[in-house]
């Protein structure tokens, strides 16, 4: 039992570190989206980065499933 507890807890830490850098991430993209559109953004605008961090995250995973696979 002990030896499970420490996987959760890893798998656990391991989620909240990748939450916080998700965090800091989208604070970046969003800082850098109102360079580009400017501090008071439209629906369309904010739509758009939906959008793109949406497609981004699509590729981000697809790229990290190829390399686990090939890992195996």
């Amino acid at each position: 039992m002990k030896t499970e507890v420490v996987e959760k807890l890893a798998a656990l830490i391991t989620a909240a570190f990748g939450l916080v850098a998700a965090l800091a991430w989208n604070d970046a993209i969003k800082a850098v989206f109102n360079v580009l559109f400017g501090e008071n953004s439209t629906i369309i605008a904010m739509m758009i980065y939906a959008i793109i961090v949406t497609i981004l995250a699509v590729i981000a995973t697809i790229w990290i499933g190829r390399v686990s696979e090939k890992q195996k």
